[in-house]
């Protein structure tokens, strides 16, 4: 019988140890992605409710609407239902200037007032606000101007771990901020990724998001309660959201 010399066979073995590695790793990963594949739904649906919060509210002093309500104004919506229940005596509009006489402001004094909040209980807030930060610094110009502490801060579902974020930073030192979602018809989190528009805004939420931790990585917590994943949705809170 042949005998192979003693350095071929030594150079065999770790060529037949590399193949079997490779082979275990391609294996392994096979099944990775395959667990990822089934398991997609319940992940994409936890990743869609990462930028949600949705806090009980409590007896405050006024109830901020945020500008740029969606065209079925869902953010008014929410405000009105908030004021109606007795959360708070009056609501804040936020908007931007569309022109220089008017301006976001005034449509949704309009959406509120079509949902039955009173004129005199809406405090329109026109400004030239670009982004949330700047329009947040308007914010709380106003609530010192009127020593105004307790605060339900009201934003579309997707927007309000940010908007949590900058107010608590933003904010007068020691206001009590509570933020309430208001649904969203463009944005469903438990299947956000069927829609083109859904992920437009999902991406554009998380890019938004990094960008203001990037920004504000040196600005102190002035509010209480607003740590950045302190608040995370439940069941019921999503449910509620939805409804």
């Amino acid at each position: 019988m042949k005998k192979f010399p003693t350095w071929l066979c030594a150079a065999r073995r770790p060529q037949f140890g590399g193949i079997f590695l490779r082979l275990l790793f391609l294996v392994f990963m096979v099944v990775f992605c395959l667990g990822i594949y089934l398991i997609r739904h319940p992940l994409l649906r936890l990743v869609g409710t990462m930028w949600i919060v949705d806090q009980s509210p409590e007896t405050s002093d006024a109830i901020v609407m945020l500008g740029d309500d969606n065209y079925n104004s869902d953010r008014a919506e929410r405000a009105a239902e908030l004021f109606k229940a007795g959360w708070a005596p009056r609501v804040i509009a936020s908007g931007r200037y569309l022109r220089p006489y008017a301006g976001i402001a005034e449509l949704e004094a309009h959406d509120l007032a079509d949902r039955g909040v009173p004129a005199r209980a809406v405090v329109q807030l026109p400004h030239h606000a670009e982004d949330t930060r700047e329009e947040c610094v308007v914010i709380s110009q106003l609530l010192s101007s009127h020593g105004w502490k307790r605060v339900l801060l009201v934003t579309s579902n997707y927007h309000t771990r940010r908007a949590r974020y900058i107010c608590s930073r933003v904010l007068p030192s020691g206001t009590v901020l509570h933020v309430v979602a208001a649904k969203d018809n463009e944005y469903d989190p438990e299947k956000w990724w069927w829609s083109r528009l859904g992920v437009k805004i999902f991406f554009h939420e998380s890019v938004g998001m990094l960008v203001t931790l990037w920004e504000m990585r040196h600005d102190e917590v002035r509010t209480t309660g607003s740590s950045l994943f302190s608040g995370v949705l439940t069941l019921s809170s999503l449910r509620r959201i939805q409804a």
